[in-house]
């Protein structure tokens, strides 16, 4: 049986804002909560569905992923349900709850550790390229003197009195009967009597660590990599959570890049510009000629094919286009000067329309709006304002 669409499921449009999103989970999550509905098969296999759909479609790199390729894409991602989210699940599962059941929704015994994200920045060569780099995060790790339980070596772990050890106690609150985190054990379901000299009960230590992190060619701005297992440890024994490793790309000197796609401004003097030439243009695997045809115009583009970037995802690399910027000379000699005027005066004989044919339309089209006359340009033979 296939899976029915998700965005179908949440009841919301393909573009639908995290928030509407966020808004029709907490519709349904409410509606079919296994709380609200005891021994209802159907209430829990919709409320399943319901959150394995919330945890693609709240995750903007997941949602990308699905939009693309549909459910072949985020195979593997989904939570699978009630039983199957990560900490960060957990944490959105707990934010929608928790006004109105009172407190976080917290699952029975210790709890796996957070995740953590790291901001780290590169340059646009390292993004492209690919790249590998240490980096030092804080962190919190199992304390080797009570092997991560929180009790003084020797010392019993005792099953909490109050939830017999389930980590949660149910809480009538008008009609409905909510579960909430056991206050004694803090959802643990353990009760420690003699705390951990070295950790203080906690069961982790603080501290640091230095990870090697391999940043594949072609990653972007907001690309984030997950390093699965290497986030805090968790309560007591729990397993570690994740890091994840937020790409930030710096601005380059030269290059914009878009997607795959670079672009760069490249200033061209007017001479040549003019009577065209090849020239060399920076790319980010050396120089790359360049043809430039005469008569080439200030913002126009060429296309060098192959020169952009790898995708992170497939082996196809973008293109570099480079825009034309024609550069005005400054600071000329008087003798410079004399030149130019020459030069621009041969050019405003019959010929001008050849020689200038913009300037040309735009002062045609400038008269025709004045005098009111649409055949102005057929009467003008001998250039502008005559």
């Amino acid at each position: 049986m296939s899976k029915r669409d998700y965005y179908e499921i949440l009841e919301v449009v393909k573009t639908a804002s995290d928030g509407e999103i966020k808004k029709a989970y907490r519709k349904l999550a409410m509606r079919y909560h296994p709380d609200r509905n005891p021994d209802n098969t159907e209430a829990e296999d919709k409320f399943k569905e319901a959150s394995e759909a919330y945890e693609i479609l709240s995750d903007p790199q997941k949602r990308q992923a699905y939009d693309q390729f549909g459910h072949a894409g985020v195979d593997g991602s989904a939570g699978g349900g009630f039983g199957g989210f990560g900490g960060g699940g957990f944490a959105d599962f707990g934010d929608i709850f928790g006004d109105i059941f009172g407190g976080g929704f917290r699952q029975a015994g210790p709890q796996p550790g957070n995740d953590l994200q790291y901001e780290l920045e590169i340059s646009l060569e390292e993004a492209v390229a690919g790249t590998t780099v240490d980096v030092r995060i804080p962190t919190k790790e199992f304390c080797e003197a009570c092997d991560g339980t929180g009790a003084e070596p020797g010392s019993e772990v005792e099953t909490c009195p109050t939830c017999h050890g389930s980590g949660q106690v149910r809480v009538q609150q008008g009609f409905f009967a909510v579960s909430r985190s056991c206050p004694t054990c803090h959802g643990t379901g353990k009760i420690i009597k003699s705390p951990c000299k070295s950790c203080r009960g906690e069961g982790y230590k603080h501290s640091h660590k230095t990870l090697n992190v391999k940043i594949p060619a072609g990653v972007d701005n907001g690309d984030r990599i997950r390093l699965q297992g290497e986030g805090e440890a968790g309560d007591r024994g729990a397993p570690h959570g994740d890091l994840y490793v937020r790409i930030r790309v710096r601005d380059h000197a030269i290059f914009q890049r878009d997607g795959n796609t670079l672009f760069c401004d490249l200033p061209l003097s007017f001479a040549t510009a003019a009577l065209g030439g090849s020239i060399d243009v920076p790319t980010l695997n050396g120089k790359a000629s360049l043809k430039i045809p005469a008569g080439t115009q200030s913002g126009q583009r060429f296309k060098l094919g192959g020169k952009g970037v790898k995708s992170v995802r497939s082996s196809h690399v973008g293109d570099m286009i480079v825009q034309i910027h024609i550069e005005t000379p400054v600071k000329l000699t008087q003798e410079q000067k004399d030149l130019l005027a020459q030069f621009d005066a041969s050019l405003k004989g019959k010929h001008h329309k050849q020689h200038s044919p913009k300037e040309h339309g735009f002062f045609d089209t400038v008269k025709s709006f004045f005098t009111g006359d649409d055949d102005a340009e057929k009467k003008d033979k001998d250039g502008p304002w005559n």
